[in-house]
């Protein structure tokens, strides 16, 4: 089940497409470092991010 959360570095939001990668409403890749840390396939910056568990019950 894909999960979202908010991008605070983009004021944007981003959706889960798996287990450690995401897409944010823009269309760029992100990949997931921590629950709140992201990482931008493009660019390599660090976002931070409201929450991204990896936890199967959220």
């Amino acid at each position: 089940m894909s999960k979202s959360f908010f991008d605070f570095d983009d004021d944007d939001f981003g959706m889960s497409i798996s287990g450690n990668m995401a897409v944010d409403s823009e269309g760029n890749f992100m990949m997931r470092m921590s629950d709140n840390m992201a990482m931008d396939m493009d660019t390599g910056d660090i976002h931070f991010i409201s929450g991204w568990s990896d936890d199967e019950d959220d």
